[in-house]
């Protein structure tokens, strides 16, 4: 079973997490820590960087969309940077690639809106 790193990068107001590995039942409570954590300061926008990642299930999912939830609660917003195809294919069938807000690359967000 691979592992999950997670690195966490603030810059100007955008909190970064950038997941490498597998997101699944077993690193989602990972994942969870580190989004509560960003969130905690009550950032304008959070990019969560799938690029790296090689596998997603619906735990993994569930995780993402709960954070989705929460940051449009709260009037911020959560990015997610899109991952590799096999990745990418969990939101085009789920649909909810049309509910998150899915971008190519963090380097093109705004910061500090």
């Amino acid at each position: 079973m691979e592992q999950l790193e997670v690195d966490i990068d603030e810059r100007d107001g955008l909190i970064r997490i950038e997941l490498r590995g597998e997101l699944d039942l077993a690193t989602a409570p990972q994942v969870e820590e580190a989004l509560e954590g960003a969130e905690s300061g009550e950032p304008p926008l959070i990019a969560l960087d799938l690029s790296q990642l090689s596998f997603l299930d619906s735990s993994g999912l569930r995780t993402i969309v709960a954070a989705d939830g929460r940051a449009r609660e709260a009037g911020r917003r959560l990015a997610v940077v899109k991952g590799p195809e096999a990745v990418q294919r969990v939101f085009t069938i789920t649909g909810l690639e049309d509910r998150l807000e899915l971008v190519e690359d963090a380097s093109a967000l705004p910061a500090g809106e």
